[in-house]
């Protein structure tokens, strides 16, 4: 199982950006994936999974703001983030099952 993410970087609250997570190595339609994440002193937390068919569901801290979407043909999926505060400072994992995880990408909200 191999998932590499990317997408992480600095933005200034308010802002916007979208995580994308290669997946290979597993049957990835037939898989739910996740995105959690680990801020500094802090566990690491579900931001948001989504099943095969398409079922999501996300954690409390960013309903509303945050969208997770698959692409199967490209074993792909995605976590757009919208509305970005300083607390979504961490790092960002991909994560098949909750049971595999790949190299996370550091999200920095700062002014």
């Amino acid at each position: 199982v191999q998932l590499q993410a990317s997408g992480g970087c600095l933005v200034q609250p308010g802002g916007s950006l979208r995580l994308s997570c290669q997946a290979s190595g597993f049957q990835f339609s037939a898989s739910y994936m996740a995105w959690y994440r680990q801020g500094p002193g802090k566990q690491r937390e579900l931001v948001a999974l989504i099943r095969s068919g398409g079922y999501t569901n996300y954690g409390d801290s960013v309903l509303g703001r945050a969208t997770i979407s698959r692409d199967d043909a490209k074993n792909m999926v995605y976590l757009q983030m919208n509305n970005l505060k300083p607390d979504d400072t961490a790092v960002y994992y991909c994560s098949r099952a909750s049971l595999d995880w790949g190299e996370g990408t550091q999200v920095t909200v700062s002014s």
